[in-house]
């Protein structure tokens, strides 16, 4: 990994760790696979960090450009994916 992570300065150090969490999902969802149940935690957690929607949007387009991952993509599966599903992108 050779990027950085959209974080705020207004976040608190465990909301900036949850968040950072929250991707490493992401990212394991491109890589390896992961749990949709494990998805969701992180994605409701970082819905409390980031209640509002066009926030949302920004980081996540952020992320992309650092990253190349699409984490409205692994949202997307995980919310229409059966509980125990593995998600893998």
């Amino acid at each position: 990994m050779e990027y950085s992570y959209p974080l705020s300065t207004d976040w608190t150090t465990q909301e900036m760790v949850d968040v950072v969490h929250f991707f490493e999902v992401v990212e394991a969802a491109y890589e390896k696979g992961i749990k949709r149940e494990e998805v969701m935690a992180k994605y409701r957690r970082f819905k409390e960090i980031i209640p509002s929607q066009a926030e949302e949007k920004t980081i996540f387009r952020d992320f992309e450009k650092a990253s190349g991952y699409v984490s409205y993509k692994v949202v997307k599966q995980a919310k229409e994916s059966a509980d125990g599903t593995i998600i893998r992108l």
